[in-house]
């Protein structure tokens, strides 16, 4: 793979995804400093009676603007940088079809999520952020549990793994490990990508392994058999489940931060927590704890990468054919193999190729 070239494409998503960032920070601090969310507010109390549909209304134009100021940078990252460096195989038609269907999907599950938000605000100032707490967590298993089933398939079309000597094979080592899945599906990755990507997916009766086309193309037998040992892996060492929990420590102390500095925010303004002036002070004290907290996520997600690696090389036998497998999917995906560590550090979920690589040889 031609290293300077991922190098580029790696470096203008990471300027995209910087400029997102500031984009983010500079709509919020425009809104509350220009007095918006004030206007705004006056606008919806006078229009509306009833304080939910004030509040959705106030939410639906923050959405609109926060959309519009967001596109120029969204559609060059997903679609024209896809197409300069030649990892696009979608039309500006079907860009735009799934871009409406993830805008959809996320209107539905934030449209939940704000409301029970709104609601549990209104009804207790002391107590809302461990109430939201409590639904954040059964929401994300609930989630967790539904989305091979209902989300990923407006996405993707899924159907049993065709070739069925590697399907018994998979599944022959999933039995190994006991890991109980309800089957090994393969995707049509290809309908927007020639990047390659497999997951395991799924809690309880919903787990399953998906590989998309794209990997079943460019990838043997050996070589995916050394991919799926490492989602194995993940399964083995609970990684998902230990997330769940590490996400639900996290978002608790991280609420009860939020819920104490929003206080100090409402005692300077002399606000109620549910009053609309106020929530974008909510929006942006948010904002900047994921900012704070996204590294420590990504350390943690290397960390159980890691792991998996490990348990892949150990349980195959074949370190060679798993470390090609590393070194296919970072060419296929352009992949930057050795990012500045500080970069790497703050961005990266998944350790560079050079440094998995390196721990599977010191480990070998």
């Amino acid at each position: 793979m031609d290293q300077s070239k991922a190098k580029r494409y790696n470096r203008l998503k990471l300027i995209s995804s910087i400029g997102n960032i500031i984009t983010d920070i500079s709509f919020w601090v425009v809104i509350i400093m220009s007095g918006l969310n004030i206007l705004l507010a006056q606008i919806c109390y006078r229009s509306f009676e009833q304080p939910l549909i004030q509040f959705y209304f106030f939410v639906i134009l923050f959405a609109v603007f926060n959309f519009i100021i967001h596109f120029p940078l969204s559609f060059y990252s997903g679609f024209i940088l896809e197409h300069r460096f030649s990892l696009s195989t979608q039309s500006l038609g079907r860009w735009m079809v799934e871009k409406m269907k993830s805008i959809l999907v996320g209107l539905i599950l934030g449209g939940i999520i704000l409301t029970v938000f709104f609601v549990l605000l209104s009804w207790s100032s002391s107590w809302w952020w461990i109430l939201i707490w409590l639904f954040l967590l059964i929401f994300s298993v609930i989630l967790s549990r539904i989305a091979p089933l209902v989300i990923f398939p407006l996405f993707f079309k899924f159907k049993s793994l065709e070739n069925q000597q590697l399907k018994e094979r998979i599944q022959d080592f999933a039995q190994k490990w006991n890991l109980q899945i309800s089957g090994v599906y393969q995707f049509n990755l290809s309908k927007n990508t020639k990047k390659a990507n497999a997951a395991f997916t799924g809690i309880g009766k919903s787990k399953r392994i998906i590989l998309g086309d794209t990997l079943l193309e460019h990838f043997d037998e050996d070589e995916i058999e050394a991919i799926f040992a490492h989602e194995v892996g993940h399964y083995h060492h609970k990684h998902l489940i230990r997330g769940i929990l590490l996400n639900t420590l996290i978002s608790f102390l991280g609420l009860w931060l939020i819920y104490h500095i929003y206080n100090l925010v409402l005692d300077l303004n002399s606000y109620e927590s549910y009053q609309l002036e106020a929530l974008p002070y909510l929006a942006i004290i948010f904002l900047f704890y994921g900012l704070v907290t996204g590294p420590l996520g990504n350390y943690i997600s290397r960390k159980y990468e890691y792991q998996a690696d490990y348990f892949a090389v150990s349980t195959v036998g074949k370190s060679d054919v798993y470390k090609n497998s590393l070194k296919k999917l970072a060419d296929l995906n352009l992949a930057d193999e050795s990012p500045h560590p500080v970069i790497e550090f703050l961005f990266y979920s998944h350790p560079s190729i050079k440094h998995r690589i390196e721990k599977i040889a010191g480990a070998t």
